[in-house]
């Protein structure tokens, strides 16, 4: 039997058409503590596949659980739900940028749509330290400043702080 990682108590579940395996290959890739924890393949046909097909893939991105789900093409995701990456430096949003953004008029405010339809906010931990400052004109500046970038800079995002 194969051992499971811990349990986690609310897993999100990402639902594909049939891209389920290579969408959770693509992200494990990207970010640290990342890994598919199983492949789970149908023990018979189903509306959108046969047995032997994945399934479900269980797995962890950024020490995070998630489940992947070959549901078939009868829903697609929406802005509405976003996975949000916090990043250490410029240097990684500009690689998680690069690596996720497949559609570039869909950038905005470090939002992407990924290849396979998911949204991601890729986000500087400085944004949210200058979104908390006790100073309101700091917060207005850094908002304002966000509003017109597609990807966050934050070197420009500290400009606005220092006014």
């Amino acid at each position: 039997m194969t051992a499971l990682p811990p349990r986690q108590k609310v897993m999100p579940c990402l639902w594909f058409d049939k891209q389920a395996e290579e969408a959770v290959n693509f992200y494990v890739s990207l970010l640290p503590d990342s890994r598919i924890d199983a492949v789970i393949r149908s023990l018979g046909d189903y509306p959108n596949g046969k047995a032997g097909d994945v399934l479900l893939v269980e797995f962890t991105l950024a020490g995070a659980r998630y489940t992947a789900l070959n549901g078939g093409p009868y829903f697609t995701f929406t802005e509405a739900i976003s996975l949000q990456i916090d990043c250490e430096d410029q240097a990684e949003v500009d690689r998680l940028t690069e690596a996720l953004s497949a559609v570039p008029e869909a950038e905005q405010c470090g939002w992407v749509k990924d290849r396979y339809g998911l949204s991601w906010q890729i986000v500087p931990y400085a944004m949210n330290r200058f979104l908390a400052d006790p100073d309101e004109g700091v917060r207005t500046r850094v908002f304002a400043a966000m509003m017109d970038m597609k990807r966050l800079n934050i070197a420009e995002l500290e400009r606005a702080a220092r006014g």
